[in-house]
């Protein structure tokens, strides 16, 4: 089999097939994907197909072409699709660090410390991610199971074994605490550094989620449990009653028809509304119509008709235009002025007229704004002065 001599072919290679690659992953729960389909994706070139044939990317198979399972699962781990659970990354991943803490306490050469803490920071990142990521697929698992499983004993074992999935998550979250805040005290104390104390912050509050709704899928499991025996039971009764019926011995057997007797159900079936709409040819012209609607209009004679109450007229106050003035201050004038002099451009806007009342607190926002807005324009010293308090660089124009 062949390989890839680099990244950089691999990722081209990926490019180039975009289209078959993107089209078979999305389809590859709903068909098996032929290879004359396959063929009209690559612009009818065979050679483009053996190529990804000869370096694993899809494998052919009768006919039928799939993707490899390495690029298949890469593909899904990094989409968020997957829906096997592998709990056994989080327990190896326990067991790398662990060992990698006893390497770091044993090593003296700085450089191979740093290199054991730097693997310990990203196995913990990864822990984190990979719980989350368990949690999800367990919640997934669980809505899929009992919404499509149409096998109920299935549905139960299936159901189960998501509930020992769940255990089995909870008990490497504790495992996890326990590692960072009891085991390894002497490690986590000797190589904290900001780094490693932001990791194991992100980390705890990650796995604190998923406890959280570790227990909600927990109340879910039992719920959906409870159903699937309910219903369970009445499909059970449900057969044995069949088999009766099959067997002509349901009236010998059990008492039914007297059950059946003391049942009333019309009263449960839904209503169906009947509207009865008459013609105006039949109301206009029939006697006996017209007599029924006098009849009806008798009996609702005495029903009060409620008038609409008539707003106010709007006061000739409010339909008034007021118009009110500001005058604003335009930062590009004020810049161009102050070039065109020679002053500092604290003093400029100190003794600028604004034509309206400019206290100093609002004279020193518009330096600030100024010296930021047009830093470009303007030559800022290491000189320093203070007034009124206020300690200002000396700015002036380039």
């Amino acid at each position: 089999m062949n390989t890839f001599n680099d990244i950089k072919e691999l990722v081209s290679a990926l490019k180039r097939e975009e289209k078959l690659i993107s089209e078979m992953f999305s389809k590859r729960k709903s068909i098996d994907y032929k290879y004359s389909d396959a063929i009209e994706l690559v612009d009818t070139d065979e050679n483009r197909i053996d190529f990804l044939i000869a370096r694993a990317v899809i494998r052919e198979n009768g006919g039928y072409l799939e993707l490899d399972d390495q690029y298949l699962d890469f593909f899904e781990q990094i989409l968020d699709v997957n829906e096997e659970i592998n709990l056994s990354y989080i327990d190896e991943n326990i067991k790398n660090i662990k060992e990698n803490i006893g390497y770091f306490l044993n090593e003296n050469s700085e450089t191979r410390k740093y290199g054991y803490l730097k693997f310990i920071k990203k196995t913990l990142r990864k822990i984190g991610s990979i719980t989350i990521r368990s949690v999800v697929d367990i919640r997934r698992n669980i809505e899929n199971t009992f919404k499509n499983e149409a096998n109920y004993k299935n549905k139960q074992l299936k159901l189960e074994n998501l509930d020992q999935k769940r255990s089995l998550v909870e008990k490497l979250i504790v495992q996890t605490l326990l590692l960072i805040d009891k085991e390894e005290l002497t490690f986590f104390n000797r190589a904290l550094d900001e780094e490693l104390k932001r990791v194991i912050v992100d980390l705890k509050f990650q796995l604190r989620e998923c406890s959280h709704n570790l227990i909600e899928i927990e109340k879910q499991i039992i719920d959906y449990l409870n159903q699937i025996k309910h219903q369970g039971k009445f499909l059970e009764k449900l057969r044995k009653l069949k088999y009766l019926k099959d067997h002509f011995t349901i009236e010998a057997e059990t008492d039914i028809k007297q059950i059946l007797a003391n049942k009333n159900q019309v009263i449960f079936e839904k209503r169906i509304p009947e509207p009865l709409n008459l013609s105006l040819d039949f109301i206009r012209e029939n006697e006996k119509a017209f007599e029924a609607i006098k009849r009806i209009a008798e009996n609702h004679k005495d029903r009060k008709l409620f008038k609409p109450e008539i707003a106010d007229y709007i006061s000739s106050e409010f339909l008034e235009n007021t118009i009110e003035e500001e005058i604003m201050i335009n930062l590009d004038e004020l810049r161009n002025q102050f070039i065109a002099t020679s002053d500092n451009l604290f003093n400029f806007i100190m003794n600028y007229d604004f034509l309206r009342q400019v206290d100093f607190d609002e004279r020193v926002t518009i330096f600030c704004q100024i010296t930021s807005q047009y830093e470009k324009d303007l030559r800022i010293e290491d000189d320093f002065e203070i007034a009124n308090g206020v300690e200002f660089a000396l700015v002036y124009p380039k």
